[in-house]
């Protein structure tokens, strides 16, 4: 059994209220739930950070697991440190992205952390999260 953890970064804690249009109407933590039950085959872990040395930490504890799953929010396009944390890794990093930043304001369009990720998915939605995990199983 693989196990995965799935880290959020900066006000994805507010999924479903957020600007619904863009993000969905879904909680994280209701999404979640549905991941689990439907990947029983996997042991799927699940935080979310506001706060750059948080996330950064996180990053680091996912050297425990088989694969990370990372949504870096903002701090993709802005934290050096992030990248240099995920760069630091040997367990695989998947960055995944619910909207498409490409159609977003231009400073969104660089990551610090695409260089260093073993896959990237945008603009799937929710869904990009079963996307990654589909593919950490087939590793």
């Amino acid at each position: 059994m693989k196990k995965i953890l799935i880290i959020n970064g900066p006000n994805l804690n507010l999924l479903g209220k957020r600007e619904p249009l863009l993000y969905g109407s879904e909680s994280f933590q209701s999404f979640f739930n549905t991941l689990k039950s439907e990947y029983t085959h996997a042991e799927l872990d699940y935080v979310q950070c506001n706060e750059e040395s948080e996330l950064i930490k996180m990053i680091h504890k996912g050297a425990n697991y088989d694969a990370v799953i990372l949504n870096p929010a903002a701090y993709s396009h802005t934290s050096i440190g992030v990248g240099d944390a995920v760069a630091a890794m040997d367990t695989p990093v998947f960055e995944v992205h619910i909207s498409n930043v490409f159609a977003r304001s231009a400073k969104r369009h660089h990551s610090y952390v695409s260089k260093y990720a073993s896959g990237i998915i945008v603009g799937a939605g929710l869904d990009g999260y079963r996307m990654a995990i589909d593919q950490v199983l087939r590793l």
